[in-house]
């Protein structure tokens, strides 16, 4: 994993890897194995949960299978500009109830941090993944067949870093580690205070 000090300065001391991962969108468009995916998904499947309810689910295809086209035709244009590189594109769905049907308030909540070891292993192991929103939820639901008691979170690309040089002129002084809001802005003692 590349050191990405020069770009992004801690004002704590923590873990580099926390503060290397990044979201680059240049893929090189070769393929990852099966192996190699769930590795990232076993990193996902240990997030803590309310209850240890576990509601996260992560649909996924392979660039060239049978599905590629269905999940790729569910990103905007502008994401599918660079996420045609991927080896793999990720739907990450949340089931809204415990499994005795009682509503579980955080099950978006669980996905996120689920997701959030997903894109942590993805960068320890050299990897890339791309968070999105960009993508048609409505169509993903019918074209994947997820159940209503299911919510569409957010799609994924993952795949191996590629050159920014590859990616659509627009994008490429864009593919940069960006920073972070302060500390103090994202942490508050006692009330509320907007910031």
């Amino acid at each position: 994993m590349e050191d990405l000090s020069r770009f992004r300065e801690t004002e704590y001391k923590i873990e580099p890897f926390f503060r290397d991962r990044w979201s680059p969108r240049a893929m090189s468009g070769e393929t990852i194995t099966k192996s190699e995916l769930m590795s990232l998904f076993e990193a996902a499947r240990w997030a803590p949960s309310s209850y240890n309810n576990q509601p996260w689910r992560f649909l996924y295809a392979f660039r060239d299978t049978q599905w590629w086209s269905a999940y790729f035709d569910l990103l905007v244009e502008f994401n599918q500009s660079w996420a045609k590189n991927a080896a793999a594109l990720v739907v990450i769905v949340s089931k809204k109830t415990f499994d005795s049907g009682e509503p579980c308030i955080t099950h978006s909540f669980d996905a996120g941090s689920a997701w959030g070891q997903l894109a942590l292993q993805t960068s320890i192991k050299g990897l890339v993944a791309h968070g999105m929103q960009g993508f048609d939820y409505d169509k993903a639901r019918e074209v994947l067949r997820i159940p209503a008691d299911y919510q569409v979170e957010a799609m994924c690309a993952i795949g191996k870093p590629g050159k920014k040089e590859d990616l659509p002129e627009g994008l490429r002084s864009k593919e940069t580690p960006s920073g972070r809001k302060r500390v103090v802005e994202i942490a508050i003692e006692g009330p509320f205070t907007a910031g």
